[in-house]
């Protein structure tokens, strides 16, 4: 698999449609079958709205890239809740 194929936010899901891992090994299917089964659970739960899902995902993806305190700011600013004591101690472990 090149390296353009393992960028961006869908190269884990062409990875796991295709069954072939990054470094060309492929998935085991009782991998892929557990995955798909939690999916399927996943794409029939109610959802609260967009607004609430934008953040979640604002949340769990820039604490990967943003220290907490841009982070959080970066969210007010644009009129979301600031982060939660909950996500700064899952995703910064109360740094």
């Amino acid at each position: 698999m090149s390296s353009e194929s393992k960028l961006g936010a869908d190269a884990v899901d062409v990875a796991i449609a295709t069954g072939i891992d990054f470094d060309g090994s492929p998935i085991p299917p009782d991998k892929l079958a557990l995955y798909h089964q939690v999916m399927a659970l996943e794409a029939g739960r109610q959802r609260r709205g967009v607004s609430n899902t934008m953040r979640s995902r604002i949340v769990r993806i820039g604490a990967k890239h943003t220290p907490q305190e841009e982070l959080n700011q970066m969210l007010i600013d644009v009129g979301f809740a600031g982060l939660k004591d909950k996500e700064v101690l899952f995703y910064y472990g109360g740094k």
